[in-house]
């Protein structure tokens, strides 16, 4: 039996040796946090495409399961590196959702269809290439993010999610019930068994809190589903099943194993997709600047190195050239995984590896992965309100590494009140370009990246420390 100090010490190094029985429930919390996110974008953008059911059901389906298997591997890479691959930095890879606006965009302009999706995964694959070129530049290129840059997008990386993780609290702002006394409930229970795990027990159990919370969750669901109604009827007189409720029919009807599918949709190579992606994929290598940045200082309380960034930005870029290759979207630093690893502080690169297998294995065996996906999302929100709001103090921390001078300050005032203020709040830019609007209108963190860089460069540097 494992002492719980040796446990503590094992969670807390990047390397250290962890045995299995206690690196699987740590590895599966971030399986947990970043499912539905990683497959959500593609559900979105099938839809979009109009490939999301009938003829295109198989397809569907093949899509999501490559989704999980991509993802596993994508992140085993960046776990251990291989050769300048891989930041081998305690960070969770999945599909991006940033692209969300840029390939909408590209469905409506080329009428959807497998064609458009095609064309989606041939800009991805150059996109991606093109990111990894920039990850092998980034070290002239690191002097344009200082702490007071790479914490302020960190910090708006935690501000963008916090709505996330309240809309799913509520149950999912798409859910009929959303916002519900059972859902409101289910979440808070879960958050309650977080907090009580996390500082009223030691070692694996504090470890594992998030786990516990979000298996609490699923037993508490269970009971709610037979002491409570299941389904509710609308204003209109329309009958829904509640969120909270857990759909067993579609682990029941997931096989048990299949292969995951190399190109199953052609490739299409179109400038009309191409250009806005690859200027989305720099967006995306300045997120994962924020992310890297993020996890080394919430996780390890240090700063990424050159090395860690450019070998982060380079998996990154060629993870979604392979997703691409599967008909997978782009992939990319989960920030969702940043905010568990800067709450719980656990970093072991095993316990991490274990949850990109358990991805794998969910992409070979789908009862594994329908099983992830009934998770309510209530139960989801419950862990997630306190694991991104982690984000925001890691931002702040970054920040603050130094003392702040009138310079820094206005770096950080002016990026977050007017950068992520209007990417926030994208109607002010109704009436700015199209492209414009793709970049800086879908959150507030790219337009709030590029202010506190621009700033940087252009604001002089002999204030001294107030």
């Amino acid at each position: 039996m494992i002492k719980s100090a040796e446990l503590e010490n094992s969670a807390y190094d990047f390397e250290a040796k962890m045995p299995l029985r206690h690196a699987v429930p740590l590895g599966l919390q971030h399986v947990f946090a970043m499912f539905v996110g990683n497959l959500t974008p593609l559900l979105i953008i099938t839809s979009a495409c109009g490939i999301a059911g009938g003829e295109f059901a198989d397809l569907q389906v093949s899509l999501l399961q490559n989704a999980m298997f991509v993802a596993g591997i994508v992140t085993l890479v960046q776990l251990y590196g291989l050769g300048p691959v891989g930041g081998k930095v305690p960070i969770i890879m999945g599909t991006s959702s940033g692209f969300l606006g840029v390939f909408n965009s590209v469905a409506a302009t080329m009428g959807g269809g497998v064609t458009a999706y095609g064309a989606m995964m041939g800009a991805s694959i150059l996109g991606g290439l093109f990111e990894s070129v920039l990850g092998v530049f980034l070290k002239p290129l690191r002097k344009l993010f200082p702490p007071v840059v790479t914490g302020t997008v960190v910090l708006s990386i935690g501000l963008s999610l916090i709505s996330v993780g309240v809309n799913s609290f509520g149950g999912g702002n798409a859910a009929k019930d959303f916002g519900s006394v059972e859902n409101l409930l289910l979440a808070l229970f879960v958050l309650v068994v977080i907090l009580f795990f996390k500082h009223w027990t030691k070692g694996f159990l504090s470890s594992s809190s998030i786990l516990v919370g979000i298996v609490a969750g699923y037993l508490a669901a269970i009971v709610m589903g037979f002491v409570l109604p299941t389904t509710g009827v609308t204003a209109e007189g329309v009958e829904f099943t509640k969120a909270w409720v857990l759909n067993w029919h579609k682990v029941a009807e997931a096989s048990w194993f299949a292969i995951p599918k190399l190109v199953p949709v052609k490739i299409v190579f179109d400038l009309r997709a191409i250009l806005p992606v690859i200027i989305m994929f720099i967006v995306t290598a300045v997120e994962t600047v924020g992310d890297i940045s993020g996890v080394m200082e919430g996780g390890m309380g240090r700063e990424a190195t050159d090395k860690e960034l450019s070998g982060g930005i380079i998996c990154d870029g060629l993870g979604s050239t392979v997703a691409a290759c599967f008909g997978v979207l782009p992939n990319t630093s989960f920030s969702q995984n940043v905010g568990l690893v800067a709450m719980t502080k656990v970093v072991n690169r095993g316990a991490l590896a274990t949850g990109a297998i358990f991805l794998m294995l969910c992409g070979l065996i789908p009862k594994l992965g329908a099983l992830i996906s009934i998770m309510p999302q209530a139960v989801l929100g419950g862990a997630a309100v306190m694991m991104f709001s982690s984000i925001v103090v890691s931002g702040i921390q970054l920040i603050t590494k130094e003392k702040m001078t009138p310079r820094q300050l206005t770096i950080v005032s002016v990026a977050l009140g007017v950068g992520y203020g209007m990417g926030a709040n994208s109607g002010i830019l109704a009436n700015t370009p199209h492209a414009f609007q793709l970049i800086c209108g879908e959150s507030g963190i790219v337009p709030a990246a590029f202010v506190a860089i621009l700033l940087n460069v252009l604001l002089p540097k002999n204030d001294q420390a107030e």
